[in-house]
């Protein structure tokens, strides 16, 4: 009994350090998925080595409203014009897509390269589910432009802006949470779509009235604008096209 039992120990151990030994030379593989409207199912990459990189942070807020930063970094391989992502946290993944696929374009268009021979990999990290992926458009433009043409990016200056078409920064929301979050983050200039440098709150008044021997009172929801960068002491700068952000992010 005690010798069966002793063989059994033998053999899983045997079995446990051929496991640990063959774990050791296999590929640390990721898998990644492709961005649908360009490719569909999956891609394996062992060993991804990078023939452009880079990397970008985004001011952005999570499921509850508060402001955090976010890493986005791109990798760009020769390949055959597939993007693949694994930021399928984010909970509106559809407009992150658009996002990432109308990019694409305007870095051909900007550059006047072309990515047919080339896979954009993208990779964000965060520890929250970030809501508005279309906020996000404007700098994965930046950072795929740093990859593909070797450029580095001023890491004092952020941006927040969908991206359109012909090149436009459309709207977003949530920017004074943004601009907060910049700012902690060690941000001296926060780029912004148009009309977005100005936040506009909401107060509720008492207003009261006498008629006649009696008073009337009600509430009433009174607009305040608010100058983001002075109140949160951060430089805001509004754009109203992509090309106007490269003056502040590379400065080569």
């Amino acid at each position: 009994m005690k010798r069966g039992l002793v063989i059994a120990m033998v053999m899983l151990v045997a079995l446990l350090l051929g496991f640990l030994l063959g774990s050791s030379s296999v590929e640390k593989r990721v898998i990644y998925k492709y961005v649908e409207g360009c490719e569909a199912g999956e891609a394996i990459y062992s060993d991804i080595k990078d023939e452009g990189s880079a990397s970008i942070e985004i001011p952005a807020v999570n499921e509850d409203g508060e402001g955090i930063i976010t890493t986005l970094t791109v990798q760009i391989k020769r390949g055959s014009g597939r993007i693949l992502t694994n930021i399928d946290k984010l909970l509106f993944w559809t407009d992150t897509q658009n996002s990432i696929r109308i990019a694409r374009m305007v870095v051909e268009n900007i550059t006047g390269k072309s990515l047919a021979r080339y896979d954009l990999i993208y990779t964000i990290e965060t520890n929250a589910s970030v809501v508005e992926g279309s906020s996000a458009g404007a700098a994965i433009v930046i950072a795929t432009i740093a990859a593909l043409e070797g450029k580095r990016i001023n890491k004092s200056v952020m941006i927040t802006g969908s991206i359109n078409h012909d090149g436009t920064l459309g709207p977003v929301g949530n920017v004074m949470e943004k601009a907060i979050a910049a700012k902690n983050a060690g941000a001296k200039l926060l780029l912004v779509p148009l009309m977005h440098a100005q936040s506009v709150k909401f107060e509720r008044k008492k207003y009261c009235e006498k008629i006649g021997t009696k008073t009337l009172c009600w509430t009433e929801t009174v607009p305040k604008k608010i100058d983001i960068e002075d109140k949160v002491k951060i430089r805001m700068k509004e754009i109203i096209n992509i090309k106007d952000a490269l003056k502040y992010f590379f400065t080569e």
